[in-house]
């Protein structure tokens, strides 16, 4: 995801389950109390305020989990706060509190977007293997391919949610009788229909950095992991595309909308972007999703990092919470109402595990071809965070700037 904020109908319910997260977490232990703890950071004596930024819409996810720790956990919590902001804000705001030398952001939730963008300006605190003696062993924990998506953050970021992503195209049945099957096919279909395809900005959208990152398997280019030297056919597609694009709107919520309203008949979505924003009652019930030729997914999750200049009492207890966060009854939650479809990072989450609003919802907005399209099509990790800022800034500069 992604991701963009996610957007809710105001007054949108939120689960009521517990899985006896809190009453039990509070009798237990630290994470990390074991033979190695003596190496961890020492928890402090007395409870921290924690601020936590969501730059990725990650936080409907995992908001109760980290309450739960807050209920639970009163002698190392004195109050959470929460806030959110667009993920290409982040990096500056960030740098420029460490000048300053006052960091009032404790914890950060985001995608491999704002993480690549800090990792770029050496932004944030190492965790693995530095603090191995207060977080949980990935390579025992999580799933293969949210593994594989921990490793591209080198260790400064805990990957904590997963999807296998898109791209996929989700369209109105009553506007596209008959949806295209291929790259070249999308293209004419723009052609034809001006301005009624859409897709956000990919600095700033699961479902926009999808979408590019997946486009090289799609046109077979020369090297889909190479945005500068890989990318000759992706690029021009993209320039050709952008021609019947009316504007590249900043988020992913805005897509959802336009199609909800009718403004547009076609748009780039995931897993989740198409469940959630159904079952919210943004977009019909009734939309359709579609892939292309030479489909492979393209994976997204989403992380948790912290900012360099966070003092060690608050490091120590931010190490503690993510610990939290990774285990089986706290991932459960991140089923949510299908918005990073399927979700958990971790092992052994069935859905029957997660609170019964979630399994209603998937049940419901959920589409049954996405088990058979997630056996059967290869999953590939995104760019590496390095060639993922290059593609980003390549993109605003010759797609995202030159519309019509």
């Amino acid at each position: 995801m992604t991701d963009d904020q996610r957007t809710r109908k105001p007054g949108a319910s939120r689960r009521q389950f517990v899985e006896g997260g809190a009453a039990v977490l509070a009798t237990l232990p630290a994470l990390g109390a074991t033979g190695a703890f003596a190496q961890a950071l020492a928890l402090p004596k007395s409870p921290v305020a924690i601020s936590v930024i969501d730059v990725g819409g990650a936080l409907a996810l995992l908001q109760k989990p980290l309450e739960n720790y807050r209920d639970a956990k009163k002698n190392l919590v004195s109050r959470m706060t929460f806030t959110k902001a667009p993920a290409p804000e982040l990096p500056g705001k960030i740098k420029a509190m460490q000048e300053a030398g006052r960091v009032d952001i404790d914890l950060i939730i985001g995608g491999l977007d704002a993480l690549s963008a800090g990792i770029e300006q050496n932004l944030w605190e190492p965790l693995l293997p530095a603090h191995a003696a207060s977080l949980p062993d990935p390579t025992k924990i999580l799933l293969k391919a949210a593994l594989d998506m921990h490793n591209l953050g080198g260790g400064q970021g805990m990957c904590v949610v997963y999807y296998p992503s898109g791209p996929l195209l989700e369209y109105m049945p009553a506007k596209v009788k008959t949806p295209p099957t291929t790259a070249e096919e999308l293209l004419t279909w723009t052609k034809q229909n001006p301005n009624r395809f859409l897709y956000a900005r990919p600095a700033n959208s699961g479902p926009g950095r999808t979408f590019i990152m997946g486009l090289p398997y799609l046109l077979g280019d020369k090297d889909p992991k190479d945005p500068v030297n890989g990318w000759d056919k992706t690029w021009a597609y993209l320039k050709e595309l952008g021609q019947n694009v009316e504007y590249y709107p900043t988020g992913t919520g805005a897509t959802m909308k336009e199609l909800g309203d009718g403004s547009r008949d076609m748009i780039v979505s995931t897993t989740g972007w198409d469940i959630n924003p159904r079952a919210l009652g943004i977009v019909p019930k009734e939309a359709k999703i579609q892939t292309l030729k030479g489909f492979h997914w393209v994976s997204d999750a989403q992380y948790m990092f912290v900012p360099k200049g966070v003092s060690k009492e608050k490091l120590a207890v931010i190490l503690d919470l993510i610990s939290h966060t990774m285990t089986p009854a706290q991932q459960a939650f991140t089923y949510d109402e299908g918005y990073f479809y399927p979700g958990p990072a971790v092992k052994d989450v069935p859905l029957s595990m997660a609170p019964e609003s979630s399994q209603k919802a998937i049940a419901e907005y959920g589409r049954p071809e996405y088990a058979d399209l997630i056996a059967n099509n290869p999953i590939e990790t995104p760019l590496t965070p390095d060639k993922m800022v290059v593609a980003f800034r390549r993109w605003d500069e010759e797609v995202g700037t030159k519309r019509k």
